[in-house]
């Protein structure tokens, strides 16, 4: 029995990895190509300031307060928790589990929800913004997915190397 549970928490944790990566990798994808895109316009002396302030901000904002600091530790936390103590429903949908959707605290699901709700919602207002402006700003948020990728990997070498991890996987009180 105890091996079965060993390849459910390997297999939940790679299941949680994996599709987590995809749905970011996809989103750098997509909206790389349309930052790439906006270079073929030309740029003035407040696009590039703009570029500048886009990438900065959105650096500092969503990859490293956002991602490095909160998400990528809890994410590579619950992910240890998953790898050590499976559940059926927890492994199927593993992805969800370790961003926080379900099993967690009440003030966790709460946040999580309304910062999913806030992304959808700027993701719409985002496109009827003009080139070169949409680009300018994707170009941000595409490196600020990119710090928190590896961020999230840093930490779940950190996670799952070392016996004590001390961050919170924020699980709901029994």
């Amino acid at each position: 029995m105890q091996s079965n549970s060993n390849s459910a928490g390997f297999f939940g944790s790679l299941w949680a990895i994996t599709g987590f990566s995809l749905l970011i990798l996809f989103a750098i994808v997509r909206l790389g190509k349309i930052a790439l895109d906006s270079f073929n316009y030309n740029y003035q002396w407040f696009h590039w300031l703009a570029l500048f302030i886009s990438v900065v901000v959105m650096a500092y904002s969503e990859g490293y307060k956002g991602f490095q600091l909160k998400f990528s530790p809890r994410f590579a936390a619950r992910c240890r928790h998953l790898r050590q103590q499976p559940t059926t429903c927890h492994v199927i949908l593993a992805p969800l589990f370790c961003m926080g959707f379900f099993h967690t605290t009440r003030a966790r699901k709460i946040a999580t929800f309304t910062l999913t709700l806030m992304i959808l919602c700027f993701i719409q207002i985002a496109h009827f913004l003009p080139q070169p402006w949409r680009g300018i700003l994707d170009l941000g948020v595409v490196t600020g997915l990119i710090w928190g990728l590896l961020s999230l990997y840093v930490n779940l070498i950190k996670a799952f190397s070392s016996k004590e991890f001390s961050h919170s996987p924020e699980l709901p009180d029994k």
